[in-house]
C-alpha cells in the first residue's frame, strides 16, 4: 500500500507540474560562488572516484618516453595553429591512469578556463568556462559540429540527432522535438513509475527472503538494478517494447549492453582500428558488435514495420492532444510514424531511435548511481528526503528529490565531456582570468567543453565538490566574473529543474543551445520518479568505503565494479 500511495503521489506530479514544463526548456538554477579566493582554498580529493590535484612535477616525473615523442609530435604537427593559448602538455599515460576528466580539471587548475592539450599527434582545446561555453553551443552553434564524437558513434547511431551532421539534424530536430509534449510526459509517468514498482517488489522479495533465514538486509549492484530499469522504461517509452529487464534476461537485452560497451570503448580507445575494412570481421569485440547490432536492427525493423502498418496519420497539433492517459501506445515512435508530412525511410527512424535508446538508457542509469552514492554518505539528507516524500504523498510534489537529482548531475555529468569540432575560423572569448582578446582557433579545431570542470569550478560554485542539493534554491548575481549572467530563477518561472538558461550556461547536464539534448525533461523526470520510490521503501547504505566505489569513464560517468549497497526496508513507511 505504501508503494501505491507513492505512485500515486507521483502521477500526481504528473498531472500538477508536467503542464508547467517550458517548451523552451529554460528552467530555475543554482548558487554559484565568483570568488577566486576559493581556488587557494580548493583541494581536489583522491582520483578513485575524486579528483586529485596533480603538480607539475609529478606530471614531469611521470611521463616516459612514449609521452615526450607524443608531445614533441604534436608540437611539430598542430602546436602553432593555437599559439597563444596556455598548453597543457598531456602525458599518454594518463589515457590508462585514470579518465581523462581528472587530468583536464588538474589542467584547469593550473592553466585556466582555456587551454590547449597537447595530446598526441593533435592539439584540443579545453574550455572549462560558461561565458565561452555559451558562445560555442548557443551563439555560434552552427559553426561546429560534433567532431570526433560523430566519426566514434556514426556506425552505431548513424544519422541520429547525437551523431548527425548539421542538415540531418535540423530535419530530425523540427521532427523528434514535438514528441516530448507535456501531454506525453504525462503519459510517461505512469510508466516511470509502473516499472520501478517492478524493481521495488522484486527488492521486496528478496528482503522476505532474507528475513526467512533471519536476515534484514540485502546486499545489491543498484547500478545494474538501475540499469535494467532505465532500460524498461526506455523500451516502453520510446519504442512500445516491453524488455522486461528488471526479471530476465533476452537476447535483445544482452545485445542493446553489448552495443553499450562497444559505444563505451569507441569514446575512450585512442587508435580508431575499427575504422579498418576488414577489422569489423577479425576483431572478436567487433564481430561480436556486428552481430548485436543486426539483433537490435531486426528488433527496431519489427517495431516500425508495426507502427507503420496501424498508421493513423495526423497533424502535429492534434498529436499532441490525444488521450494519453487512455492511449495503448503512447510510445514517441508512435508519435513520429503518425506525424502528418514528416515520411521518413525506416533507417533514419531506426537511427533515430537507437540514439534515444542509448544516450536515454545511460544517462538514467547514471544519475540515479551517483544519487545513491550522495545519500548514502549523507544519511542526513536522505532522511530530510524521505521526510519529504512521506509529507506529499497524495497532495503535493517532492521538490527535494529533484534537487538531489540536479546535484548529482552537476558533481557527475552525464557526459563529463561535450565535444565540438569548428567548421570554421572562429575568435573565442578569453573566459575568467583568460586573455581579455580572447583565442584565435581555425577551422577543424576540436574542441572539448569540461562540463566537469564547469561544474566543479571554484569560480562559478561554492564548496564546489560538496554534496548540497540545496544550493539550487540560492539566488546569485554575478560578481567579477564579466560576461557571465549568474543565476536567475525568474528567467523561467514554475520550471521543475534547473538548467543552463536559469545558471547562465555554468550548469550545464544536458547541454545547451539548439543541439541540447531533446530529452532532458524526459529524464529528469524519470529519475525522480525511480529515487523517491527507492527512498519511500528502503533506507540505503553502501557495502563498503565510498573509497572502495571506483570510478570509470566511457560515454558517461559509471562505477568500475558496481554501486553495491545494503538494502532495508524502512521501519516508519507511511
Amino acid at each position: 500500500m505504501a508503494a501505491a500511495s507513492a505512485a500515486s503521489s507521483l502521477s500526481h506530479l504528473s498531472s500538477q507540474s508536467v503542464m508547467n514544463i517550458n517548451l523552451q526548456r529554460t528552467d530555475f538554477g543554482s548558487l554559484h560562488s565568483s570568488a577566486a579566493s576559493n581556488l587557494l582554498n580548493f583541494k581536489p580529493k583522491s582520483s578513485r572516484f575524486r579528483c586529485q590535484s596533480t603538480s607539475t612535477d609529478e606530471l614531469k616525473t611521470k611521463r616516459n618516453l612514449l609521452d615526450n615523442a607524443s608531445n614533441l609530435l604534436t608540437n611539430l604537427l598542430s602546436g602553432g595553429r593555437l599559439g597563444a593559448m596556455p598548453v597543457a602538455e598531456g602525458a599518454v599515460s594518463d589515457l590508462f591512469d585514470r579518465p581523462l576528466f581528472f587530468s583536464l580539471y588538474d589542467w584547469f587548475l593550473e592553466h585556466g578556463a582555456v587551454y590547449k592539450l597537447a595530446f598526441g599527434p593533435k592539439a584540443f582545446v579545453v574550455v572549462s568556462d560558461a561565458v565561452v561555453a555559451r558562445h560555442i553551443l548557443r551563439e555560434n552553434a552552427f559553426s561546429y559540429d560534433k567532431g570526433v564524437l560523430a566519426d566514434i558513434l556514426e556506425p552505431i547511431m548513424g544519422k541520429g540527432l547525437i551523431p548527425a551532421d548539421l542538415d540531418t539534424w535540423k530535419l530530425r530536430r523540427r521532427v523528434i522535438a514535438p514528441g516530448f509534449h507535456a501531454l506525453y510526459l504525462e503519459a510517461m509517468v505512469k510508466i516511470f513509475t509502473n516499472c520501478s514498482r517492478r524493481s521495488i517488489s522484486k527488492f521486496d522479495e528478496l528482503l522476505e527472503r532474507e528475513n526467512l533465514q533471519g536476515g534484514k538486509t540485502i546486499e545489491l549492484d543498484l547500478e545494474a538494478e538501475f540499469s535494467n530499469l532505465a532500460l524498461d522504461i526506455i523500451g516502453l517509452g520510446v519504442f512500445n517494447y516491453e524488455f522486461g529487464s528488471v526479471m530476465k534476461e533476452s537476447p535483445v537485452i544482452k545485445a542493446v549492453y553489448g552495443t553499450l560497451f562497444e559505444a563505451e570503448h569507441r569514446s575512450t580507445f585512442y587508435i580508431p582500428y575499427w575504422k579498418v575494412p576488414f577489422m569489423r570481421w577479425i576483431v572478436p569485440r567487433q564481430r561480436k558488435f556486428q552481430n548485436d547490432l543486426k539483433v537490435i536492427n531486426d528488433c527496431l525493423d519489427g517495431l516500425i514495420k508495426n507502427a507503420k502498418d496501424t498508421r493513423q496519420e495526423t497533424d502535429v497539433e492534434k498529436l499532441q492532444q490525444r488521450d494519453y492517459s487512455n492511449l495503448k501506445d503512447a510510445s514517441l515512435l508512435r508519435f513520429l510514424v503518425d506525424m502528418r508530412g514528416a515520411d521518413v525511410d525506416d533507417r533514419q527512424l531506426r537511427d533515430d531511435l537507437m540514439t534515444m535508446l542509448i544516450a536515454g538508457h545511460e544517462t538514467t542509469a547514471a544519475v540515479l548511481t551517483w544519487a545513491v552514492f550522495l545519500l548514502a554518505q549523507n544519511p542526513s539528507k536522505m532522511r530530510k528526503a524521505q521526510k519529504e516524500i512521506d509529507s506529499v504523498l497524495g497532495e503535493g510534489e517532492p521538490t527535494y528529490i529533484r534537487l538531489i537529482v540536479v546535484e548529482a548531475l552537476r558533481l557527475y555529468p552525464q557526459p563529463p565531456l561535450l565535444i565540438r569540432r569548428s567548421l570554421k575560423s572562429d575568435k573565442l572569448p578569453g573566459g575568467y582570468n583568460g586573455n581579455e582578446d580572447g583565442y584565435e582557433i581555425p577551422v577543424g579545431t576540436d574542441i572539448f567543453i569540461s562540463v566537469y570542470n564547469l561544474h566543479r569550478s571554484p569560480y562559478f560554485w561554492d564548496c564546489p565538490n560538496e554534496f548540497e542539493p540545496e544550493r539550487f534554491l540560492v539566488e546569485k548575481k554575478s560578481e567579477d566574473i564579466e560576461g557571465w549572467d549568474g543565476f536567475d530563477p525568474s528567467r523561467s518561472p514554475g520550471a521543475l529543474y534547473p538548467n543552463e538558461i536559469i545558471s547562465d550556461f555554468s550548469f550545464l547536464p544536458f547541454g545547451g543551445g539548439p543541439r541540447k539534448c531533446v530529452g532532458d525533461q524526459f529524464a529528469l523526470m524519470e529519475s525522480t520518479v525511480a529515487l523517491a520510490m527507492l527512498l519511500q521503501k528502503f533506507d540505503v547504505e553502501l557495502k563498503g568505503s565510498p573509497e572502495s566505489v571506483e570510478l570509470v569513464t566511457g560515454a558517461t560517468i559509471h562505477t568500475k565494479n558496481g554501486l553495491w549497497c545494503k538494502l532495508r526496508k524502512r521501519s516508519h513507511v507511511h
